[in-house]
């Protein structure tokens, strides 16, 4: 009679292991990727909702300011206003020339700027917003594929 056996051989084992390793070779990489241009989302709300606060303000005041805390945006603290899960910080520049044409980004520009975790993203980088609309972006990527 002859004996079975039950059981994988070691080249079948092996097999597996590579083909697993191959697999998460490429999903790794891609689903960080993905993760990073999810939480561009976070920057781009960030700057929406200030640059209507920043109009909102103008409203009131006559006068765009200079200093996040000002918008009553939630997630200030020690004055600097981040995103939701803290992936952008917004700062503002205001624009002092008081020229009817200003410059290249209008009366003021947005910028969210990447930290934590999201900082490792090299293809869109921090995001702006001018006040005329204008959406950039300071990676290497298009500032309309980072805008999408």
């Amino acid at each position: 009679m002859h004996k079975r056996t039950q059981g994988f051989t070691l080249i079948e084992v092996m097999i597996t292991v590579v083909i697993i390793a191959i697999l998460a070779a490429v999903a790794i990489p891609s689903y960080g990727r993905y993760v990073i241009r999810a939480h561009r989302s976070e920057g781009q709300a960030l700057l929406t909702e200030a640059a209507a606060r920043l109009e909102r303000y103008y409203a009131q005041n006559y006068a765009y300011t200079s200093t996040a805390a000002d918008l009553a945006m939630r997630n200030t603290s020690n004055g600097t206003v981040s995103s939701d899960n803290g992936y952008y910080t917004l700062s503002i520049t205001v624009n002092t020339d008081t020229s009817s044409d200003y410059s290249s980004y209008g009366p003021y520009l947005l910028t969210a700027t990447a930290a934590g975790t999201q900082a490792k993203d090299t293809e869109c980088g921090n995001l702006t917003l001018s006040a005329q609309g204008a959406k950039g972006a300071t990676g290497t990527g298009a500032a309309a594929d980072c805008w999408r």
